[in-house]
């Protein structure tokens, strides 16, 4: 295969997975060796094994890198400081893009970004939803999950000077039916420990105890 044949073939694809894009192929290997030059050459971008964008002329659609994320390790979904700021709870832009995945650890940091894929058991992957960004999908999780799954994973003891420092913001959001029930299913007493701290932070807020 020609590289302009090649780049006819996945123009439209804002991240090329080769995994996926050869998988109906029987014998990918010599494509695959195609692929190695072509990067070594410059006209592609590697962002992990397997996984390559197209390079400057030849770019159509920019990869966002929140559904980078989604591609580079699955199932994972962007969670804790950086889903906080998408729902606007925190002030801060966040570079990283943290994200929960039930395979095994691991950061990459390329062209597309920085992104610090954690651990969680497969019991509690769950509390995301997908976006759509310019035709692209990412999987972020809710507000509500992304606080829990911060707590949880960093071993955070939550308390309210820890959300003052948080700075937390637009609280009124935050949805404490769903907080409180997602906080039952961590099933660690603690958790719900957490929830009521939040609430209490929230509830003060609306009576204007606090100004965020």
């Amino acid at each position: 295969m020609k590289y302009e044949e090649f780049v006819k073939l996945v123009k439209d694809l804002p991240v090329i997975d080769t995994e996926l894009l050869f998988s109906g192929v029987s014998n990918p290997s010599g494509i695959k060796v195609q692929i190695s030059r072509w990067h070594k050459s410059g006209k592609l971008i590697q962002l992990k094994r397997g996984v390559y964008l197209l390079a400057e002329p030849f770019v159509k659609v920019e990869a966002l890198a929140s559904h980078v994320a989604s591609v580079l390790k699955q199932p994972s979904y962007i969670s804790l400081e950086k889903s906080l700021e998408f729902h606007g709870l925190i002030p801060e832009a966040v570079k990283v893009y943290t994200c929960v995945t039930t395979k095994r650890a691991g950061r990459f940091i390329n062209p597309a970004g920085d992104f610090d894929f954690r651990h969680i058991q497969r019991s509690l992957f769950w509390g995301y939803e997908s976006v759509n960004n310019k035709q692209q999908t990412a999987f972020m999780a809710t507000a509500e999950k992304a606080l829990l799954d911060m707590f949880y994973l960093k071993n955070i003891n939550v308390t309210l000077d820890y959300l003052e420092e948080l700075r937390l913001q637009n609280v009124e959001n935050i949805n404490i039916d769903r907080l409180f029930e997602y906080a039952k299913r961590f099933k660690k007493p603690s958790m719900l420990k957490y929830a009521r701290t939040i609430e209490k932070y929230v509830n003060d807020y609306k009576s204007g105890e606090k100004i965020l």
